[in-house]
């Protein structure tokens, strides 16, 4: 389903709940938004070899240089051992550095390289025209409802951390 005729159809805003008002229509949007946003990145991670657990590492990094390992952990909420080998492909192929923190040694910061932050940027370009495109008519009161309709699918016990990395970092205005 492509092209302008698809994109301008109405939206139908009557939820299709079945049992115990579960809202079939609203699920199967998340799908296949869901499945449509990480697409494009997917394509690009294949010609790395990587895959989505190597495009959330290099995007956190990216947006907190310098972040910790344990913080990593805690964003992603993964083992150390499933981010070991994701941490490893990075490192080795130049897309990241790790380094120890001045303050404890056993404490590792990671850090995007230019080749890092140039494949994140261009994996976050792909999904940001996507949502662009998804917000083309939508007005500021709209894109808020949005915003707060996502914010309340995250766990509230989440928000702080989520609230954080929301925050520019420094040096971007």
């Amino acid at each position: 389903m492509t092209g302008s005729k698809e994109r301008d159809a109405p939206v139908v805003t009557e939820p299709l709940t079945i049992g115990d008002g579960i809202d079939l229509r609203m699920v199967e949007l998340f799908f296949y938004a869901y499945r449509d946003f990480i697409t494009d990145a997917d394509e690009m991670l294949a010609d790395y070899g990587y895959g989505r657990a190597h495009h959330r590492v290099l995007h956190f990094v990216n947006r907190r240089p310098g972040l910790s390992v344990a913080e990593l952990l805690a964003i992603l909420r993964i083992t150390k051992q499933s981010l070991g080998p994701v941490l490893r492909d990075l490192i080795e192929s130049g897309h990241l550095t790790q380094m120890e923190s001045s303050n404890d040694r056993r404490k590792r910061l990671l850090h995007p390289t230019e080749k890092g932050r140039k494949l994140s940027l261009e994996l976050t370009r792909k999904q940001s025209l996507r949502i662009h495109n998804a917000l083309q008519n939508v007005d500021g009161e709209g894109r808020r409802q949005i915003e707060r309709f996502l914010y309340g699918m995250v766990k509230p016990e989440e928000l702080p951390v989520l609230n954080q990395l929301m925050e520019p970092p420094e040096g971007i205005e």
